[in-house]
């Protein structure tokens, strides 16, 4: 892709770990052919740098990942233009599941023609489950066995994820697998949410890119899959997480799209506007990055949620469900 390097710019690295948030500019040495040397630029999120490897996330939502003994040149550059389109770009629902997915990375997957096998330790279903989405590249029953025994090696149940619309739903209804945690997946311009009040004076967001003791504790989610826990929350292309008093949130910035969760008010400060807050404080440190669009799941059953987030504008775009193997 085109770089932000003149071919007679003097070639310096003047990034470094701290400037891990920011937007960058890199350039990598690629080969050397014929004594003549290769370069490629990438322009984008600077999100980590350990271990020797620099990655960035392009405004697709792409991570390169670059050794960084390969680094000639790079440099901090101003945010992404924004963009001219205002709306919720048009997207089905596998695509959208497969951008959430990123947004909650299991710890380890397996695919299955078109679909994932994925693996947290138990943590959340999401990341224990299935996710669906074209074909299995086998016929149903096979690959419904090769499920449950990915899963027993793990010693999980086997669990399904799928679109409402999905055609596979009463293949597995019909088979005898129960249906459970019905989810609603909302979208939203990204733009209105980055104009959410504040928190009052003196309690102030902070956003920080690892979830923190406090933020852990605060989150009711993990028990004693605390480590499990860490690992899915802390993954993802761009992750922020927030924390004020009596509340939290997380947000992953994904090219275009930025996904909001675990935003969690404790009983005694709900109404506050505290939820407001954080959602406000995470919109705009992804509309920096260059999101324009917004996207969370809530619980189909949860009317406080979903009544919180009509009011931000969100709507919804597809349900999805469970399907759990009968013992």
């Amino acid at each position: 892709m085109p770089g932000d390097f003149s071919s007679g710019a003097r070639l310096e690295i003047r990034i470094t770990p701290a400037d891990v948030g920011k937007r960058v500019s890199v350039r990598q040495l690629v080969e050397i052919a014929d004594g003549h040397p290769t370069f490629t630029d990438t322009v984008g999120v600077l999100v980590s740098w350990d271990g020797g490897v620099v990655c960035v996330t392009r405004r697709t939502g792409e991570t390169i990942a670059i050794a960084e003994t390969s680094l000639v040149a790079g440099k901090v550059v101003p945010p992404a233009p924004k963009r001219r389109t205002r709306g919720v770009p048009e997207v089905t629902a596998d695509e959208l599941e497969r951008v959430a997915s990123r947004a909650w990375p299991s710890s380890e997957t397996e695919r299955l023609g078109d679909w994932t096998l994925r693996a947290s330790g138990g943590f959340t279903r999401r990341a224990n489950s299935v996710l669906t989405g074209g074909d299995p590249g086998v016929a149903l029953d096979e690959a419904l066995d090769r499920i449950a025994a990915w899963y027993a090696e793990r010693g999980l149940p086997p669990l399904v994820q799928l679109p409402d619309s999905s055609p596979y739903a009463g293949e597995l209804a019909g088979r005898g697998w129960t249906r459970e945690g019905d989810t609603l997946v909302r979208t939203a311009p990204l733009a209105p949410l980055t104009l959410l009040p504040p928190a009052a004076p003196g309690e102030d967001v902070t956003l920080s890119r690892t979830p923190d003791a406090a933020w852990l504790a605060a989150y009711h989610r993990t028990g004693e899959l605390a480590e499990a826990a860490v690992k899915v929350v802390s993954g993802g292309p761009s992750v922020w997480f927030a924390t004020m008093p009596g509340a939290i949130g997380r947000a992953v910035v994904d090219g275009r799209w930025a996904l909001f969760g675990a935003v969690e008010v404790i009983p005694e400060r709900r109404r506050r506007g505290l939820a407001t807050a954080v959602m406000g404080a995470l919109a705009r440190q992804a509309a920096a990055e260059g999101a324009t669009a917004a996207c969370l799941q809530v619980e189909a059953d949860n009317a406080g949620a979903r009544a919180l987030y009509d009011r931000m504008g969100f709507t919804d775009h597809h349900g999805y469900h469970y399907r759990r193997r009968s013992a």
